[in-house]
């Protein structure tokens, strides 16, 4: 406006006098403040400032780099080892304490229903598969906002950073309505298609319209967990999730206690929980530093969102894949009566604690190669997958031996009947057999997304997860209609998947096809 124009040739001269001063004596700590000025005021200076505004230009990756230095992780300087824990360990707490939201509706209600109990853990149990689906999508098209916003930083584009991180925050509130309103007209063909059984069909479809309704700010959230730590920040995520995982829990048992409700109450209080987790992450961005939020800017830029969906749309459907398949598997296990449901749901809430884990690892690497990719690092790319590979397999051993060792008490905690309890491990020691797989895939995938390189393993995953199970349940299961025979198609699925993954790896390259361009354009 008018008032931008007056102020033009003040804050010119000044910041010209102020970069020249800079030039001949360093990159000082008293100047940050002009770095943090440009950076959240988003001055935009004309391009007729010809020598000065060209070494302003050519300073935009050392700008990017102190400030990320400064406040968040740097994840292109100094030892790898060390850092990628720190960033992948705060990841897993945050998705463990998430998991837990759904761990304390499945606890209160198996405990505090009464005779409704074992009825009411099915019917949040149920719910999983379709859950998943919903937000393993749009937690995948947040992820290639991760990436876009950390390889703009990685090459020092803050103009970028600032149209992803916006069109990242309108894009997570118009798709939470959309599912929102969506989920509503087909909730109940859902629970059909899942084979729910009548006992358990409406008090799976009351949970199930609840939680859509919460949508909008669920998926705020995660997008705005995908942009503090494509900067390297991952304890912000989980303090704003720790606070509302806290008051999950206490209104679950006011709900549900005091106020004699039961399945719909325990999910008023996740959709409430949500809320605030993801009111406390806005408010952070709307007075961050290296990236902000400005409420009049909010708007979807295109060239933003064409970039997050190429990379994200086929993350978010490689992750719903799974999800996808999880819900066939949900309507085998669920023809098996109500008891093997809850010791599945039961079970589900505690595999996901080392799945957490594990995954962590495949968020670190994705960012830590995104922000390197685009610092033209690409030997540090590599070292990042290699090490994110040995890591994981310690973290993840560590964490799946925690939970074997104390998981008939944890599921006691869900469900104090014995055959749930027993029905239940069977199903974790299934599981965790496969997770060597699990962990490959997970890292090759996250290495490949780094690069922008998200369709293929989409499309693998299709076939070697998805195309697997469903062959699986439609044509082995109906001849051995045991528990045991369900739970088989993971570990064959996810080592079919892996091969696929590898294969794809050593097709495309990323690493070497780079490292070899870029050395003809120096030759040229």
């Amino acid at each position: 406006g008018s008032d931008y124009q007056k102020g033009l040739p003040f804050c010119r001269e000044n910041t010209l006098l102020q970069l020249r001063a800079q030039m001949q004596c360093g990159f000082l700590q008293t100047d940050r403040k002009l770095y943090k000025f440009g950076l959240d005021s988003r001055l935009r200076f004309p391009y007729d400032m010809s020598l000065d505004f060209y070494a302003f230009q050519t300073k935009g990756e050392e700008i990017m780099q102190a400030m990320t230095k400064q406040r968040h992780m740097d994840m292109l300087n100094g030892p790898l080892w060390s850092k990628l824990p720190r960033y992948a360990l705060p990841v897993a707490a945050t998705g463990i304490l998430g998991q837990l939201f759904n761990a304390a509706d499945v606890a209160v209600v198996g405990n505090f229903t009464g005779e409704l109990r074992t009825v009411a853990v099915a019917a949040v149990g149920a719910n999983s598969p379709v859950i998943g689906l919903l937000l393993n999508l749009f937690i995948g098209i947040a992820l290639g906002a991760n990436v876009v916003i950390a390889n703009a930083i990685g090459r020092g584009d803050r103009e970028t950073v600032h149209r992803a991180v916006h069109t990242s925050i309108v894009t997570a509130l118009v798709g939470g309505v959309l599912v929102a309103l969506f989920g509503q007209l087909v909730a109940g063909g859902l629970m059909g298609l899942l084979n729910v059984p009548e006992d358990v069909y409406p008090l799976a479809l009351s949970y199930l319209r609840i939680y859509l309704l919460g949508m909008p700010v669920i998926l705020l959230y995660n997008f705005e967990a995908a942009i503090f730590r494509s900067i390297g920040d991952t304890k912000m995520p989980l303090a704003a999730l720790t606070v509302s995982g806290i008051l999950n829990v206490l209104l679950n048992l006011f709900f549900v206690i005091v106020l004699k409700m039961n399945v719909n109450g325990v999910a008023i209080a996740t959709v409430l929980s949500n809320a605030v987790s993801s009111v406390l992450l806005l408010r952070r961005l709307l007075h961050g530093d290296l990236v902000r939020v400005e409420l009049r800017e909010l708007r979807i830029d295109r060239n933003a969102f064409n970039k997050i969906m190429r990379i994200g749309l086929p993350a978010g459907i490689q992750t719903a894949i799974f999800s996808l398949s999880n819900i066939i598997i949900q309507s085998a296990i669920n023809s098996l009566g109500t008891v093997v449901m809850a010791a599945s749901s039961a079970a589900f809430n505690i595999e996901i604690i080392a799945y957490d884990v594990l995954n962590s690892f495949s968020q670190a690497c994705t960012t830590f190669v995104g922000q390197n990719y685009g610092a033209g690092k690409i030997d540090r790319c590599k070292k990042t997958m290699f090490l994110c590979l040995i890591e994981d397999f310690i973290a993840s051993a560590v964490a799946i031996a925690l939970v074997l060792l104390t998981g008939k008490y944890i599921l006691a905690i869900f469900n104090s009947d014995p055959e749930v309890i027993a029905i239940g491990y069977t199903r974790l020691l299934f599981l965790f057999g496969s997770y060597i797989f699990t962990l490959t895939y997970e890292i090759l995938s996250g290495y490949l997304r780094g690069f922008g390189i998200s369709l293929a393993p989409a499309i693998l995953t299709l076939f070697g997860v998805c195309g697997v199970r469903i062959f699986w349940i439609k044509a082995i299961f109906p001849m051995h209609r045991t528990f045991q025979s369900i739970l088989l198609a993971y570990p064959i699925s996810l080592a079919t998947t892996t091969v696929l993954i590898i294969a794809a790896l050593l097709i495309c390259r990323p690493a070497h096809k780079i490292a070899a361009r870029s050395g003809k354009q120096t030759q040229a």
